[in-house]
């Protein structure tokens, strides 16, 4: 189910009136049965899959208590976990390219006996489940006890399928207290619409026009000119940002009507000034994850250089591959690994550079360029994710820098990839009140409703008004827009 179809907007409000009536000592039931539900109109024998998820780290939680050999139990929840998760998104993946290598020694491929479609937020739901199993392990929290409880844990359907990936002390613990507050809050309501409006915006307004435009140049790169290209994929930046970002925001508003705090996935991750501090604000919850059961595991940054280098580079492979089962993936993986460590081994030199020339860091020149620099990297690493593959991004930057035709500016050609003029206005104005908002976030630390809760009322309701309109009257929706799809639910 998609949160912007006509189902979801029929389904949350029946889901809303029933939580809010019934006793709040079995609300938790309802949440749960909702979330497979939910879950289940995509494709209902994949729900399955959560429920042995579900079953195999609740059991491993209660066994890591009673039982010596908890990394036995440890091992078996992740074998069990991770044996699904590749066998559904990666064993395409690990054939094909063994078939690779043997065709390169004039040996016959392996066919594929399997006919497999891979299950709408697998990795999400699996590696939340596993970091429950390990916070068990660590002692960070006891075993829950009550399974039902549990399972809303794995399955609650505003992050069930694209995210924030949550930590078991932080939702479970949300989940616990559920009977003891009450279910609607006036001012929880308030700000979780707002939340969800502003999702909404940022999907229907800009980030499904966006992906008209960027289709159109990514799908035909091999004939286009390096102004196209490079449009292209700053494009695809501004649509994978509001793409995801919309999906989390909906989620955390959504969880928020009901009374339910879920953490945040994004802030302003366009205004970092380092790779480094671009990965503090994009993703957080998979960056927080992958730092905390990855990293810090492998040992950080607490055994040398070189084995620090060593583990940024394969957590950031890991990453690339959880991404998407590709070896473009990997690559962008690989190239976000190879930014942290060139910027961590040359940060002396650059200090020195900096004050050598008295160069001021707190200026808005200094701060400027380094936004920019950082957002040029991203844009270079992006190229990689939404290509095909390695082959087709190389050619894709080969293009950039061999066919320039700055005339391409002029000529209205970018009025060619599937937008008009019309839409091409609406996209621009629409990006330009995504900076105005993330700008109010960068320096004033609020979320849109927690800004316009400290304005006048006939500035913040004409704001929100003026949102409704936009996305009822210009929204991505109708015979010219098929409905997008959220592009991380293919992770």
């Amino acid at each position: 189910m998609l949160f912007n179809s006509f189902h979801f907007l029929c389904f949350f409000p029946i889901v809303l009136l029933i939580y809010f009536i019934i006793p709040r000592k079995i609300r938790y039931i309802w949440l749960l049965a909702c979330s497979y539900y939910f879950y289940m109109a995509w494709n209902p024998k994949y729900a399955i899959l959560i429920a042995i998820s579900t079953v195999t780290t609740f059991l491993s939680g209660i066994f890591i208590e009673k039982l010596k050999r908890k990394k036995l139990v440890v091992a078996f929840s992740f074998i069990i976990n991770l044996g699904i998760l590749f066998f559904f998104k990666y064993f395409d993946f690990a054939l094909d390219s063994v078939n690779y290598v043997l065709s390169n020694f004039n040996i016959t491929a392996i066919n594929n006996p399997f006919d497999i479609i891979l299950p709408v937020g697998i990795s999400f739901y699996s590696f939340q489940a596993l970091g429950y199993t390990i916070d068990v392990y660590r002692g960070k929290l006891p075993a829950c006890k009550n399974i039902f409880k549990y399972a809303l844990f794995v399955s609650f359907f505003p992050q069930l399928v694209a995210g924030p990936i949550e930590r078991s002390d932080k939702l479970l613990a949300e989940i616990e207290d559920i009977p003891n507050r009450k279910g609607f809050d006036i001012d929880k309501v308030k700000s979780g619409l707002i939340i969800m409006l502003w999702g909404y915006f940022m999907k229907m307004m800009i980030a499904d026009r966006a992906s008209v435009f960027v289709d159109a140049i990514f799908d035909t790169y091999w004939c286009r000119d390096s102004i196209s290209l490079v449009a292209g994929v700053t494009m695809f930046a501004v649509q994978i940002y509001c793409d995801f970002a919309s999906y989390s925001t909906i989620a955390i508003g959504s969880a928020r009507v009901m009374n339910i705090d879920i953490m945040e996935n994004f802030d302003t991750p366009y205004f970092a000034m380092s790779i480094k501090e671009f990965w503090r604000r994009w993703h957080i919850s998979l960056s927080t994850w992958f730092r905390d059961y990855l990293y810090i595991p492998l040992g950080g940054n607490r055994k040398g250089k070189a084995r620090k280098y060593f583990n940024l580079m394969l957590t950031f492979l890991v990453s690339g591959l959880w991404h998407g089962a590709a070896w473009n993936f990997v690559f962008w993986g690989a190239l976000h690994g190879a930014y942290q460590i060139i910027g961590e081994m040359t940060q002396k030199p650059k200090e020195k550079l900096i004050e050598r020339f008295d160069v001021d860091k707190e200026s808005l020149s200094y701060k400027f360029f380094k936004i920019l620099g950082t957002f040029v990297l991203v844009n270079f690493g992006w190229i990689f994710f939404r290509s095909s593959s390695i082959s087709a991004a190389f050619t894709y930057v080969s293009r950039i820098f061999t066919r320039p035709d700055p005339w391409s500016l002029f000529d209205k050609s970018l009025f060619g990839f599937g937008l008009n003029s019309t839409e091409m206005q609406i996209l621009i104005v629409s990006i330009i009140v995504l900076l105005l908002v993330d700008l109010i976030k960068y320096k004033r630390k609020e979320n849109l409703d927690e800004f316009l809760s400290k304005q006048n009322s006939v500035f913040a309701y004409a704001v929100l008004i003026v949102l409704f309109m936009a996305i009822f009257i210009f929204g991505a929706y109708g015979r010219n827009f098929d409905p997008q799809a959220f592009i991380y639910f293919q992770f």
